[in-house]
C-alpha cells in the first residue's frame, strides 16, 4: 500500500490487516508511540471539520508524529498555485499529506506528483477512513465481518460508496435504501456488487424500508451533503419515511445504529436512537484515530 484514496485498491487482506491493527493499539499505544518519530504529515482541509482534524491531529501526536494543518484560506487548492507545485514542494518536507477536498481528481493529482504516501481523508465520492472505522466498530461489536449485514439508509453519497467497496471487499452483505433518485453513483454499485459476488458477499439496493429486516445495525448520514445549500424542508417529505427511529429498527431487528456524524437530531435519526443502548456512534468516532493511524502505520512503517 503506497496510498490510499479509495477502498477499491485494497485487498481484502489489506483492509483487515488494517482493522486488526487499530483494534490492537486502541488497546495498547506503547509499543507504537514512537513508530513516526521524526515523521511530519501534513493535513490539508479544503472543509470544514471535526472528527478528521482533532482524530488525526491527536492520532499523529499517539504515534510520536508531528502534524502540520493546512487550511485553504486561500481557496480551493490549485487556485493560488497548481496542485502540482503543491505537491511537489511538500514532498521536500513531509512524509505524508492527508487531504480532505472537494474533489476527487484533487487527489489524484496530489497523488500523481507527491513523492509520499497521499491519504484522502474525505472528497466528493469516497470516504475510505470513515469506511474503515465503522468496520472496525462493527468487527468489535459484531465479530466475524463477512458474517455482518450492514443497512445503510438515505442519501447515497461519498460514505455509501466507502462503506459499498469496504462490505464487497469483506465479503459483508449490504443493503442500501434511498428515496427515488437518490441512489449511489451506478458505476459503483454494479462495480461494488461484483467485487461482492467475488468475495461471497451481497449488495441489494431499495427503496422500501422493508428491505432492512434482518441487518445486523443500520447507518444513517445528513440527508444534506456538506456544501449544499438545498433548504432542510425541501427535502424533509420526501426523506422522512427513511428517518431511522425506533421503529425503524424494531423493524429491520438491528441491534446497533451507526452515523458518521454531524448528525442533524430529529432529522435522519431520533435522538432516542442515537443516544440508546444500541448506539456505537461515539465508538465510531474514537475509532476514526485508531483506524487512521493504522493506516499511517501501515504507509509509513512498512
Amino acid at each position: 500500500m503506497k496510498h490510499l484514496l479509495t477502498l477499491k485498491d485494497l485487498t481484502q487482506a489489506q483492509i483487515l490487516a488494517i482493522i486488526d491493527q487499530a483494534i490492537a493499539i486502541k488497546q495498547d499505544y506503547a509499543p507504537v508511540a514512537d513508530a513516526l518519530k521524526g515523521k511530519s504529515v501534513v493535513t490539508l482541509f479544503e472543509k470544514p471539520s471535526l472528527r478528521t482534524r482533532v482524530s488525526f491531529d491527536i492520532g499523529i501526536n499517539k504515534l510520536g508524529g508531528h502534524a502540520v494543518y493546512l487550511d485553504q484560506q486561500n481557496g480551493a487548492l490549485g487556485q493560488r498555485e497548481s496542485v502540482q507545485d503543491f505537491a511537489m514542494n511538500l514532498s521536500r518536507w513531509c512524509d505524508a499529506i492527508v487531504a480532505r477536498v472537494f474533489d476527487h481528481n484533487t487527489l489524484i493529482e496530489l497523488r500523481e506528483h507527491a513523492t509520499v504516501p497521499v491519504v484522502n481523508s474525505l472528497c466528493d465520492l469516497y470516504h475510505p477512513c470513515q469506511a474503515l472505522a465503522d468496520f472496525m466498530t462493527l468487527k468489535e461489536h459484531c465479530g466475524d465481518l463477512s458474517q455482518v449485514k450492514l443497512g445503510y439508509v438515505g442519501d447515497g453519497n461519498n460514505v455509501t460508496h466507502s462503506l459499498m467497496f469496504a462490505a464487497a471487499k469483506l465479503g459483508a452483505d449490504m443493503v442500501v435504501v434511498c428515496p427515488p433518485g437518490h441512489f449511489p453513483d451506478g458505476n459503483m454499485v454494479v462495480e461494488a456488487k461484483a467485487i461482492a459476488a467475488e468475495h461471497g458477499g451481497t449488495l441489494v439496493l431499495s427503496t422500501d424500508t422493508a428491505a432492512l429486516e434482518g441487518c445486523d445495525a443500520l447507518y444513517a448520514d445528513t440527508w444534506i451533503s456538506m456544501g449544499d445549500d438545498t433548504p432542510i424542508s425541501a427535502i424533509k417529505a420526501k426523506f422522512q419515511p427513511y428517518q431511522i427511529n425506533s421503529a425503524l429498527m424494531a423493524q429491520s431487528g438491528a441491534k446497533y445504529v451507526l452515523h458518521c456524524q454531524p448528525a442533524h437530531r430529529e432529522v435522519e435519526i431520533t435522538s432516542q436512537v442515537m443516544d440508546g443502548p444500541g448506539s456505537v456512534i461515539l465508538d465510531q468516532a474514537e475509532n476514526r484515530m485508531h483506524a487512521q493511524n493504522a493506516v499511517l502505520l501501515q504507509l509509513l512503517t512498512q
